[in-house]
Formats: C-alpha cells, structure tokens, sequence
C-alpha cells in the first residue's frame, strides 16, 4: 500500500481491501462505502482530508489493476473456479438438512469466504441456491416414491378420498386419533387403529436408510397439517413422498397415543380408583373393626389371668377360663368380634396389604378386551428384567380365551406363568387357602400381568421400538465407534478424565474440607441449629428493608412506562427484531406470500396467550386479521420449531440491554412449573385435587434466565415429579449458551439429577423446604466433623462410582450429545423407586455435590441462599404475569391433544418473553432519563428493579393492531413520573 501513489490512490486500494475482506466481493463502485468506513480508514492511513479518496476513480482501470493485485496478494479466487465444488455442497446441505434458501444462502457466503472466493453477485449465487436445492429436494421425492409398489401407491392415494358413509378421510381420521378417552373400548379402538397403519407395511421398505430422518420428519410434519385438497393438487412424487413419510410418523404417533391411554387408563381409572375405593372403605370399617379388636383384647387379657389357677403344677380347666372370659364378654360378642376380624384382617404370614387389588378385580371387563389384542398388534421388546412380564403378557390372550369346567373365574394353574405372580398378587391369584387342585384366579391373574406389564413399560424394562416416547433408551445411548468417534471431544467439553481417581480424589479432599470449614463456623451461626438426631433446622431467609432510594425508583420508572395493549406491544417487539417474523415459516418449506404476515402472527399470539380465541381478535375486512386467515397462519406457521427459532432473538436482544445485564449475567436458569386446568377428555390430563381440585390438569415446566427471559419449556402430564424433566428442559433451551447455574424447587431435587447436572458441567442449587429431613453424605468415615458428626450420617462409597465410571461417561455423553432424552435416562436407572447399580453410582458421584450444596445452604453467609430465593421469587412473579396475560376461560386449557397444548403455552412463552423484553428496553430508558436530569440512581438499585411490572399493560377490552408512527429506532415517549395521570392498572 505504501507503493501507491498519491493519497487518493492509497485510500482508494485500501478501501476495496476492507471491502473484500469484510464483505467477500468487490464493489461495482469502490467508494460506495459508509461514511464511517472511510473515516475510519482515513484515520488509520493519517489522511486528514478523506474527500480526496473522489479522484480514485478518475483512471478507470486503477480500481480495477487493484483488484487484480489484491487477488494475486491475497490468494483471493473468482467464484467459477469453485462452484462445481459449491454446487455440491449446497447439494449436500439441502439434503441433509432441509434448510430453507435463505439459511443455506447465508451459510453458503460463510463457506465462500473462508476459502476466499470471490462472491458473485446476490441475485445469482440465490438463484443458483435455490435451483440446488429445488433439484435436491425432487430428488428426495424421487426417491422415496421409487420405494412403492403400484399398490401401495393406490393405497396411499386412496387416504386423500373421504370413504362412503364418512365425513372425512382416512388420513385425517388417522391425523386426529381416537377420542383421548380413558376406557377400554377407546383402546381397542386405538389398537384398531394402529392396525390399519402398521398394516400398510412401509417400515419394511427402510426409508430411513436412503434419506436422512430429518427430511423425513419435515415431510412428515408437513403431511400432518396440510389439507387432503392441498395434498391431491401436487405432482406425484411430492404427494407421494409426503404421504409415504407421514404414515411412517403416524406409525409411531399412534402407537404413542395407544400406549399413552393405557397409562392414563392404569393410573387414573384402574389403580387410583381402586386405592381411593379401598381407603373409603377401611375408613367404614374401622370402627366395627376396632370395636370388634377390642373386645377380642378383653378375652386374651382374661385368657392371661388365669395362669397360676389350680396350683403351680396343675392346668386351669377351659371351663374355669371360659367363666372368666363370659364375666366380661359372652360367648356370642366373642364369636362376632372373631368372623369380623378374620373377614378384615390379613393372616399374620400374608403378604404386603392388597386391598385396593381386589377393588380392581370387579373391573375386568375393562380390560378384558384390549388385553387380548395389545402384545398382538404393537411388537413390544424387553431387557432381562422385563422378559418374563413380557412372555406372561404375550401369553395372556390364551388364558383370557380359555373355556373350561371350573367355576368362573377359576382356570387351571398350567395355563399361567406363576413366576410372574408377585407377592403382593399371590393371594388374589392362587387363593388363601389355595383353591384346589392348583387352581388360579383368572382375573386376578389377568390384572397381575397387566399390572406388571404397565410398571415395566414405565421403567422401560418393556419398550415399543416403534413408538417414539416407550422405546429402549439403551439402544439409543452412543455406542461402538459412533462412541469412539465422540469420546475425545464430549469429554473435552464436559472437563471429565477417562480415568476417575484423580477427580474424585479432589472432590473427596473439597468435601472434608467443607465439613471442617462450615462446621467450624457453626457455632456462630445463630440461625442453624443441629438436633440430637442430626436434623438441621434453618431459620427462613429474613426480608432485607428495601432503602427509600430503591422504592422511589421503582415507583418512578414504573410510573414513566407508557400505557399499551398487549397487540401493540408484540408488533413494537417484532418491529424491532425483525428474526422475529422470520422465524415463522410455512410447514411446505415454501416462501410466505402473505401480505402483513406480522400482523396475523402478532394476532395469533394475542389470541392463544390471552386464551380468548379468535372471536374479540378477528376484524371482517382487514385481511390480516380475518377469522379463516388467522387460523390458516397459526396451522401452518406456528409450531415448537418455529416458536423457539422467534425466542432466541429475544433473548439476545434482551442481553445487550444495559439494565438486563445489572439483573444479571443470564447463566443462572431457574426452572419450575406452572400447572393448567385442562377440563377436557385428554391423555396428559392427570388428577391432582391440591393443584385442579375434581378436574385434571398438566404442568408447563419451564426454565428463565437470570434476567427475567424464558429459555425453554415442556408440556409434562399432571404434576408428575419435575426431576424427571428438568434436565430435558434445560438441554431444549431456545438458543444460546447453556446455564452455568440451575435453580429449582425441591420438587425437582433427586441425588440422580444432582449427579446428572455436575458431571454435564451445571451446577445444581435446589431449593430445601425439606432440610430436617436431608442427611450429609461423607467420604472419609473416619473424620470428626465437630457438631455436624450427625448430620454427616450417609458413607459415600466411591467404588461404585469408580466401577461404572464407563457407563457413567457413555450415559453424560449421549444426553450432552442429545443422542437420548434426559427423562428415559433417568427413568431407565430407577426400579419402583430405587436406583440400579448405575443410577446408584451417578447418584453416589451426585451425593458429593448435595452435600456441598447443603453445607454452602446453610453457612454463615446468607448471600447463597438469598440468591436461590432472588431467583425463585423472580420465577414466581413471572408465573403470575403469565396468569395475568393467559386470562381467558379462567386460565383454563381446552385442548384435547398433546400438540396443541405445546403450541398455546409456547405462544404464551413468547408472548411473556416479549412483554419482558418490551418492559426491558422502557425502564432501562427511564433510568437514562432520569440520569440525565440528575435523577441520582445507584447501581444496586438497579439491580433490583423488575422486568416484570404489568401495571402499564393492557389485556382486556378490544385489540388494536397498529404501531405508533415512531422514527427508526425510536420508542415512544414516556410518562411524566410526577404527573397526575391516572395509575391505576390497566
């Protein structure tokens, strides 16, 4: 550069260098650049007049002798050289992933560039992308229509044509499932159903060998949506292809559903019924029982007392006893008390109490039907736990079927598998005393297979590989070279040794010294206090006096916020990030030709997060906003997949908001449920009276950041045990790095998670409602720990640990990977509550950092335990936003099917996250407001400020759907603080 002559012809060369290097081509005019570019160019060439750069091009071929230069300097090459090489990587690309053109254009500049091509101009390069990709996919179409036969062509067209005596066709029928009914004859039906599908037989034809499962799956998705009408209109090989994949979903989806309904069926209506039913009627007994007990005490006790009559050699004669005996209680109340007691009381060598397992016998009939058909239809598999369940079940249909001489419901005993009958059915099942000749109790046995089998598919001990949620998580898990291929880089990642000693050497040394530490500092802590027994007791975290500094400021910046309804505040939001409206595509993969998409997207969302459907939203004659409009948008644009991709944005924005990062550094997640009334037949609907009263309901497990943002969040059924989710939840974040921190309640809390959450690289903080109850874990069993001796009451044993160490890294990986949900994991190494040797290990690894959590829980410093409940209480003032917002129908749920609810509470996440991120940038505003006009603002008050005040916020009343005409980059103007308008919320 210093060669050149002349300042024109040095700025000139160096401007068309930084235009390469930062935008990969060179510009049809060199100086149609920023202005701050040049300044800035200028500045680093010490030119103090950069207007002289205009006589650059004065010599036509001067730029153009640059760019040769710079392209021989820099090895800079013309996009012919490298596009068959380009070509083919789209190609690649858009078979593999399905990208749109718009996401494979941009990573396509990204690939040019770093092999230093020169990029040819845009409207060529989209043109030749979208051409690739255009073939690729004709290609995949093709070739999945070439896997069918002529007849199974027929049969799949024959799906888009509504059959006589019908209203809809067999492909909507299977699209929409069976009623979500819990009974019998709706599993026999859904059983019917998963028939008719696997009947096809299009597993046999191994598409998923030929073209990878996410293109399937994209197909799939968009079978399941689009209209039969729709579908009859495209070429053969797209409607084939489509249909060939979404019956290859339907298969697993409807298998799903059957095995869902089995559990809602065995939970809810079978085996709570019957405990409910045994507990009523324990509590009508009990007083005929006691009484009954009562006077059978008085005869024993009369029955003591005459030891030592006659002399100390001679026997009391029975007459003498029973004169005793008829003194306090005739014979006759005896003999009462003693039938009742017998009829209700099991023998002293009967088994664990099986009340509510008789309740169910009279219930039969239930499942009498379906029984028979289950392990016919669905293939079911099992590990060694499960293989004889599973034999027992497959054999079941002939026992059912079986006609004999003996009295119902009595069959012979060689026609079961006795080893299948547990202790707690023993008695039911073969009779005590025993029925004779060896007889069994057929419905008693039928329930204990049925029973057996439930459990064991819970536990994945028993699995369907062809479904998606009941397969075997231990055929997912990384194995053989695939394992061998990610090792290295996994545990990288992770920071774990592929040998254990020295790790837990110094966890072992981090543990002792904790003990030692916090133990000594116990006695100057008023607020703990270690019983005789080694429960600790903690007095609650005492309210800190909020100063008048902070008061005033959040009465002021709240103040200032201005008055909006919700339908303007989405579209100001989706103005400013415009990723936003892109993230919303169509399930064709096609481009949007929709005018004012924004609109119809903003009014969706209004519509399901306030859950007062389309009626108050929809406006005849506003095209956007018309009824039909708005329900084709939410069916073909609002889905997971696209309401994650429009969250992230948020989230990022958010992050450069100066006043969200005094909240907080956005590595901390707290995660925690919200439970829903979902007054409708639904099969992740559970009981639950303390959460739904008579009704049932489902839990939205979800996790925020630090700064007040949703991250992520899962539709889980009823109030089921969070822990079993949590780690699903935070390894599904919409974008963005994964937390440092992890905060939950003790509903979440489980040594398997503790376990889980350190070896991937998170550190767990529950918080303990339960600390009484909790006991320290220690290594070194020989250690005095002064007054925490015994709490410190569990042994770690670290041979397990370092036994399964193996197994443990291959676990960590596959959920780090995402090979494997973290739920099958967890259920996988659990039996009826207890761990396996595995679980028992990564809980045992788990208990280290428990234990540490504890102690840290309850030192002197409060600070760590404040900051548990900071976020916690943050977390629940963002649940009651969301209550404010979802208001409609009284905050109550009226889907019958799992994906719609998915896809409400992910509007309602959304929504939340941009109200949040709304709230954000206007306080952060206010507080530069007030700054400028000599507002003293102190930094820790700002800290303290909320994201989630919503006195300003308007959800009733009619939605308008227009912006205020702002400038670029301009917000609205803010309320005077000190005026007198009305503040009451809105």
């Amino acid at each position: 550069m210093g060669q050149k002559r002349g300042v024109h012809s040095r700025l000139g060369f160096a401007l068309q260098l930084v235009t390469v290097r930062w935008l990969g081509t060179f510009l049809e005019d060199p100086l149609e650049v920023p202005g701050v570019v040049l300044e800035f160019v200028a500045e680093q060439l010490g030119v103090e007049d950069p207007s002289q750069v205009k006589r650059y091009t004065e010599r036509r071929e001067t730029p153009f002798d640059h760019q040769r230069e710079i392209r021989r300097t820099y090895g800079w090459n013309d996009f012919v050289s490298v596009e068959p090489e380009f070509v083919a990587w789209v190609a690649a690309r858009s078979w593999t992933s399905g990208d749109g053109p718009k996401a494979i254009f941009t990573d396509g500049v990204g690939w040019l560039r770093e092999r230093k091509v020169l990029l040819p101009g845009v409207t060529t390069l989209a043109r030749l992308v979208a051409s690739v990709r255009d073939d690729t996919t004709k290609r995949l179409w093709g070739v999945l229509e070439g896997l069918l036969t002529i007849g199974q062509r027929y049969v799949l067209d024959q799906l888009l044509e509504v059959p006589p005596g019908s209203r809809v066709s067999d492909l909507e029928r299977w699209r929409k499932g069976v009623p979500p009914r819990a009974s019998g004859p709706t599993i026999i039906k859904a059983l019917d159903q998963v028939s008719e599908i696997l009947g096809l037989e299009l597993a046999e034809l191994g598409a998923e060998a030929l073209v990878p499962s996410r293109r399937l799956g994209e197909l799939a998705k968009y079978g399941m949506r689009a209209d039969a009408s729709a579908l009859k209109r495209h070429p053969d090989g797209r409607r084939l292809a489509t249909l060939l994949a979404t019956v290859r979903f339907l298969e697993g989806k409807s298998v799903d559903d059957t095995l869902e309904l089995l559990d809602l069926l065995m939970a809810t209506e079978l085996i709570n019924k019957a405990q409910n039913a045994s507990n009523k009627e324990k509590v009508r007994k009990h007083p005929k029982l006691a009484k009954s007990a009562a006077r059978l005490a008085i005869a024993v006790e009369a029955l003591f007392e005459s030891e030592g009559w006659g002399g100390p050699d001679e026997e009391p004669r029975v007459a003498e006893v029973w004169e005793a005996i008829e003194n306090v209680i005739s014979r006759a109340e005896l003999r009462a008390a003693l039938v009742l007691v017998n009829e209700n009381v099991l023998p002293a060598d009967a088994t664990d109490p099986d009340d509510w397992r008789k309740e169910l016998l009279g219930r039969y009939t239930t499942v009498s039907g379906f029984a028979k058909l289950l392990s016919e239809v669905i293939e079911f598999g099992a590990n060694a736990e499960g293989a004889k369940v599973l034999a027992a079940m497959k054999a079941l249909p002939d026992v059912l079927t079986y006609r004999g001489r003996l009295a119902a419901p009595l069959i012979p005993g060689r026609l079961i598998e006795a080893e299948v009958v547990n202790r707690a059915w023993k008695q039911l099942v073969f009779g005590h005393p025993a029925h004779e000749g060896g007889a069994v109790n057929r419905h008693a046995y039928a329930f204990c297979v049925l029973e057996r089998f439930w459990r064991g598919l819970k536990r994945r001990e028993i699995f369907a590989d062809a479904s998606t949620k009941w397969r075997n998580p231990q055929a997912e898990l990384l194995e053989g070279d695939q394992w061998e291929e990610l090792r290295p880089d996994v545990l990288t990642a992770l920071s774990l040794p592929d040998s254990p000693d020295a790790l837990l050497a110094d966890h072992a040394c981090t543990l002792d010294a904790a003990y030692k530490e916090v133990g000594g500092r116990l006695i100057a802590n008023p607020d703990v206090r270690v019983d005789a027994s080694g429960k600790i007791h903690l007095t609650g975290v005492k309210a800190v006096d909020e100063p008048p500094s902070l008061v005033d400021l959040r009465a002021r910046a709240t103040a200032m916020l201005p008055r909006v309804e919700l339908p303007e505040m989405i579209l100001e939001v989706m103005s400013w990030v415009p990723e936003m409206t892109e993230a919303f595509t169509a399930v064709s993969g096609g481009r949007s030709r929709l005018k004012d998409l924004a609109v119809s997207i903003a009014a969706c969302l209004t519509a399901h997060s306030l859950n007062v459907g389309y009626r108050p939203i929809a406006k005849n004659g506003v095209e956007a906003l018309e009824r039909s409009r708005l329900s084709h948008v939410y069916q073909n644009y609002f889905r997971p997949e696209t309401l994650s991709l429009a969250n992230a944005p948020l989230v990022a924005m958010q992050a450069g908001v100066p006043l969200a990062q005094a909240w907080g550094g956005g590595l901390v997640a707290a995660v925690d449920g919200m439970r829903f009334v979902v007054p409708v037949p639904a099969a992740f609907a559970r009981p639950n009276r303390k959460y739904f009263g008579s009704k049932r309901g489902m839990t939205w497990l979800n996790a925020m950041n630090d700064r007040g943002m949703g991250r992520g969040a899962k539709v889980v059924s009823g109030t089921i045990r969070d822990s079993l989710h949590m780690v699903d939840v935070i390894f599904g974040l919409d974008g963005g790095d994964l937390p440092e921190i992890v905060v939950s309640d003790t509903g979440s809390y489980s040594d398997v998670v503790f376990g889980l959450l350190e070896l991937l690289g998170i550190s767990y903080r529950p918080a303990l409602a339960d600390l009484p109850d909790q006991k320290g874990w220690l290594i070194n069993a020989s250690a005095d720990y002064g007054p925490l001796n015994t709490f410190a009451r569990g042994k770690i044993d670290l041979r397990k640990v370092k036994k399964n160490w193996q197994d443990i890294l291959r676990v960590v990986a596959s959920i780090y990977t995402g090979t494997v949900r973290a739920y099958d994991v967890v259920t996988m190494l659990q039996r009826d509550g207890h761990p396996t040797a595995l679980g028992e290990a990564i809980a045992s690894y788990g208990r280290i950092f428990k234990s540490l959590h504890i102690l840290q829980f309850i030192d002197v410093d409060e600070t760590y335990r404040r900051d548990i409940k900071g976020i916690r209480n943050l977390q629940e003032n963002r649940h009651s936003l969301a209550r404010k917002i979802c208001h409609g129908k009284k905050g109550e749920l009226y889907h019958r099917y799992e994906r719609g609810i998915e896809n409400q509470l992910g509007a309602l996440g959304l929504v939340l996250n941009c109200v949040t991120l709304w709230t954000t940038v206007y306080l952060d505003a206010a507080i530069r407001q007030l700054k400028a006009q000599g507002y003293p603002v102190q930094d820790e008050d700002m800290a303290r400020l909320s994201p989630f005040v919503h006195s300003h916020l308007g959800v009733h009343g009619t939605y308008t759907f227009a912006l205020p005409d702002l400038a670029p980059g301009a917000i609205r103007d803010l309320r005077d603080p000190d005026g007198a308008e009305d503040d009451d919320e809105i």
